[in-house]
């Protein structure tokens, strides 16, 4: 089996003391103020990180300690009906013979949270991998338009979507997630997209429940339809009509016999509340994660109090998933552990952030940044970033991990390969991968056999190739929120004038 990132001798070790830092820069080095060739972008000073995000910590800040309480985190998930998923992979026992425990006593140990459902099977220790990031992903290879960001492609070219699952269910993903984002019909009609007039968004929803359906009977996965924040919402249009727009996606995830549902990508913990009333009504069981950092919602609720309320509203399973890189989500939901904690509440906690480093990032996260959404790519985090991020994520209790926005299946693979042990099993997609690049070790160039080891990788402090750019960018912050004129949404396409109005506005 092969040995995960954790282990003696790394400053990313497994075996940390809460006082342990993980990857903790020279002590002569002052990461909080960085000298940049002119500074952040557009200024000329050293810069105080925590002037952008006071609770930031980014890659080199503490670790996140082990969970001193992993009843509280649930260790086992429990995500989908065992008739649904039994008739759809053929059934298996799934857990350990060894233990002696029986379906009963382990949803007995977990606080029997019916109708909850069965256990993923072969996670002896109860992780699940999530997949990557569809919208980004199938923008860069050209199927998803960049502003919109509907995903018509489950009609247009479902080959492309099935590809890219295949890709993620190869690297080790446990749950294929129906490229539902944003299929909501008054989405598909904002702001000029045309998308609307080609497809409902029952079709598309039915599309993409029918690709993942079809991907995960190829493997060993669950099923995942996903709701996502909605124009109606920012346009205050209330609660009867925004939970009309998602009772149109669960009735298509519930014809389709999925086997758990996602309320993702949410700035506002009222509309997320509302999302999550509408799934529990289905019976199914509910994960909810919200774009947030530590400074809260958008509306001033803090991140602990929104952990809180998604949980009273009935998510069993509950955390944060894009906006923010993974360290900064995690310091997120170990706000909302403290606060469930303090509460009395127990819930499974998830992850799935960005790929793409943000230790600039303002309140609302990546899109406030310069480079969002074209000129990202000097941020993505590699493959060890997400190693380090899985075992992190384990350490603080979060069961299920996965990503969002700019996560490729190559970190997939490497969330996968970290978590080998506790998931008792490989990746289809570690046949063509040797941990610590062990496959360079059949190179031509000697210098590049000799970084086929465990310590060259670890340590590397990659470059960026960029000697002109800055470290850290400006973010907008222009404060916008639901309420706000500017934020209104229109079926009409964006008027030139309307762009002109903004450029004054900020």
């Amino acid at each position: 089996m092969r040995e995960g990132l954790g282990g003696g001798g790394s400053p990313y070790r497994s075996n940390m003391s809460e006082t342990d830092r993980v990857g903790s820069a020279p002590a002569s080095f002052d990461w909080r103020a960085r000298p940049t060739r002119g500074g952040v972008q557009g200024g000329t000073e050293k810069v105080e990180l925590e002037e952008f995000n006071p609770h930031l910590r980014g890659h080199l800040g503490k670790t996140t300690p082990r969970s001193p309480d992993l009843d509280l985190n649930l260790d086992l998930p429990v995500l989908s009906s065992r008739a649904q998923h039994d008739k759809r992979l053929g059934f298996k026992e799934p857990f350990d013979k060894s233990s002696g425990q029986s379906w009963a006593q382990l949803n007995e140990s977990v606080g029997n949270m019916e109708p909850v459902g069965t256990l993923l099977r072969n996670t002896t220790e109860g992780v699940v991998i999530g997949d990557g990031g569809f919208v980004f992903a199938l923008e860069k290879r050209g199927y998803v338009k960049a502003g919109p960001w509907t995903p018509e492609a489950t009609c247009e070219n479902p080959e492309a979507v099935i590809q890219l699952h295949r890709e993620f269910l190869r690297a080790g993903a446990d749950v294929m997630q129906a490229f539902t984002f944003y299929a909501c019909d008054t989405k598909l009609d904002n702001r000029g997209n045309d998308a609307g007039q080609k497809f409902t968004g029952k079709a598309i929803n039915k599309a993409a429940c029918d690709i993942a359906k079809r991907v995960a009977a190829e493997g060993d996965a669950l099923v995942a339809g996903g709701l996502s924040q909605t124009p109606t919402y920012l346009s205050e249009k209330g609660k009867t009509v925004v939970q009309e727009e998602f009772k149109k996606q669960v009735d298509v995830f519930v014809q389709e016999e999925i086997d758990f549902l996602i309320c993702e990508y949410f700035e506002h913990v009222e509309e997320m509340e509302w999302a999550i009333e509408v799934c529990k009504k289905t019976g199914k069981p509910v994960a909810a994660t919200m774009c947030i950092g530590p400074q809260g919602d958008l509306h001033g609720v803090s991140a602990g109090e929104c952990g809180v309320r998604m949980v009273r509203a009935g998510a069993e399973i509950i955390g944060v998933n894009c906006h923010f890189d993974p360290f900064i989500v995690l310091d997120t939901i170990k706000l909302m552990k403290e606060a469930l904690e303090k509460a009395g509440l127990k819930a499974y906690l998830m992850a799935q952030p960005l790929a793409y480093h943000t230790p600039d990032a303002g309140k609302q996260g990546f899109i406030d940044l310069p480079e969002f959404p074209f000129a990202l790519e000097p941020r993505v985090i590699t493959r060890w970033d997400a190693q380090r991020y899985a075992r992190e994520a384990y350490n603080l209790g979060v069961r299920y991990i996965g990503g969002c926005c700019g996560f490729e299946p190559y970190h997939t693979r490497a969330i996968s390969e970290e978590l080998t042990k506790e998931r008792g099993k490989e990746a289809k997609g570690t046949e063509k991968h040797d941990l610590w690049g062990g496959g360079l070790t059949m190179h031509t160039k000697p210098w590049v056999r000799a970084r086929a080891q465990r310590e060259f990788w670890e340590n590397l402090k990659p470059a960026s190739g960029r000697p002109y750019c800055a470290s850290l960018s400006q973010p907008a912050n222009w404060g916008v929120t639901a309420g706000s004129e500017v934020l209104k949404q229109q079926k009409e396409a964006t008027t030139s004038d309307e762009i002109k109005k903004l450029i004054f506005f900020k």
